[in-house]
């Protein structure tokens, strides 16, 4: 559609402003750290280990997040049942409460002094200032996003290629394996990149019950505090840029998933 003159030089002076409001900060922080924070990668032995870590700890609580929300998002999308939107509100609930909030929670619920703290620490678990608890956070604050896309991306799959499979004689276990889950895939995959970008770039709820080992974003704001703005700038240019990569590959599914979406040209 067509927007009126006066209407596209509207749109298009507020589309600028948002984005340069949004940008412009993101890019000097890559144009002053950006190059020093690639350099310093190769002599900074603490950055490295906390960009592993922050990596290693993303990618468990995706996994986590992947394995116990995928049953959670086909339940909600493919099956009414009463209170099936009080599950739904609960889910959505760690978007809302802020984040140091949600490590003071989680800290509750499993701190050295908390019932299940204890019992874990009998058996020799320890999550306060460890990088089981840095899983938890990220898994806390995170898990939603995965869920809510994950139980869209099931919404989608047409359900007459489901009864199609189940009229030829398969379980519904088999029809899920083999063509919901297939059908569904491309966009379970993108609701993944997305909880790691969110699980990468959590500060509040880890700060708080695992403030060291050190994750990137931790250390970026430690060194502020410590150092100044001079050392924090080539941390946080490399959290940035490693930022880039979810992004960057969840653009590519959406890009190849339009492509071969009916009705589109190539």
């Amino acid at each position: 559609m067509r927007l009126p003159g006066v209407a596209s030089v509207l749109t298009a002076l507020a589309s600028s402003v948002l984005l340069l409001f949004l940008l412009a900060p993101v890019g000097a922080v890559v144009a002053r750290g950006g190059w020093s924070g690639v350099a310093s990668l190769a002599a900074d032995t603490e950055l490295r280990g906390a960009l592993l870590l922050t990596a290693l700890c993303a990618t468990a609580a995706t996994l986590i997040g992947v394995v116990l929300g995928t049953p959670v998002a086909w339940l909600l999308a493919r099956t009414p049942f009463r209170g099936r939107a009080l599950v739904a509100a609960a889910l959505d609930l760690p978007l809302v409460i802020p984040h140091p909030v949600a490590g003071i929670a989680l800290l509750l619920v499993l701190g050295r002094e908390s019932v299940l703290g204890q019992g874990l620490g009998a058996l020799g678990i320890r999550i306060v200032s460890s990088p089981l608890g840095i899983v938890l956070a990220m898994l806390f604050v995170s898990a939603t996003l995965y869920v809510s896309a994950a139980r869209e991306a099931f919404a989608r799959v047409d359900r007459r290629f489901e009864s199609v499979a189940l009229t030829l004689g398969d379980t519904p276990l088999r029809a899920f394996r083999r063509v919901t889950l297939p059908l569904a895939g491309r966009g379970l995959l993108a609701a993944a990149v997305v909880m790691w970008a969110r699980a990468v770039s959590e500060f509040g709820a880890i700060v708080v019950i695992a403030h060291s080992p050190r994750t990137i974003a931790v250390l970026s704001y430690d060194r502020f505090t410590t150092y100044g703005l001079g050392d924090a700038l080539p941390v946080a240019a490399v959290l940035v840029l490693l930022a880039l990569i979810p992004l960057a590959a969840l653009r590519a599914l959406r890009a190849d998933r339009g492509e071969h979406a009916p009705g589109r040209r190539a």
